[in-house]
């Protein structure tokens, strides 16, 4: 059975405070996606540098059996971040194309599934072949213009991150808080 009470006045007003910032960012996302995807490896770019430092500083202060491997570790994570953080627009355009790769043998895997299983219904099938069909022509057309790919990627955030704004600020308003404990 579910309870639900009302939330804090001061966590529905962040609720709603960061769930506008939230619709502010992905509004922002939408106009200029590829703009977006780039940022998104610029970010990542700096998490991993941090993550290598903090990896080298563990190694270094940190008395335990496996500090040289950290250390390398970190080292090689650092080196990695910093080439990431010279050339992203390469490292963008590397992603896009994994991305593109792996949509593409989706796509070929949805069709044999359609095509190969008898015990579905005909729309059933003929919806899964399409669905195969979608992925390997969005798969190709990021391959022929990884611009493409990088705007659909932040169209892709972009609108993730309105639904997930939408539902903080609706969770702030109601100020309904959902539990899936057991009452007593």
């Amino acid at each position: 059975m579910q309870e639900v009470d009302k939330s804090p006045g001061w966590l529905r007003g962040a609720q709603i405070g960061l769930g506008l910032i939230a619709v502010i960012l992905s509004i922002s996302i939408i106009a200029r996606p590829a703009l977006a995807t780039l940022s998104i490896v610029y970010i990542l770019s700096i998490v991993l540098l941090v993550i290598g430092i903090g990896e080298v500083l563990s190694g270094i202060f940190v008395k335990r059996k496996s500090r040289l491997a950290s250390i390398v570790l970190g080292i090689i994570v650092i080196i990695l971040s910093i080439t990431l953080l010279a050339f992203p627009v390469g490292t963008t355009v590397f992603v896009i194309y994994l991305l593109a790769i792996a949509l593409f043998f989706v796509g070929i895997e949805r069709i044999v599934h359609g095509v190969g299983n008898k015990e579905r219904r005909g729309w059933a099938r003929a919806f899964t072949i399409g669905v195969g069909v979608i992925a390997l022509a969005v798969s190709i057309a990021i391959m022929v213009s990884p611009v493409f790919g990088a705007k659909l990627l932040g169209v892709i955030v972009g609108i993730a991150l309105l639904i997930i704004g939408i539902e903080m600020v609706i969770a702030g308003i109601t100020g309904k808080r959902q539990s899936i404990l057991p009452t007593r």
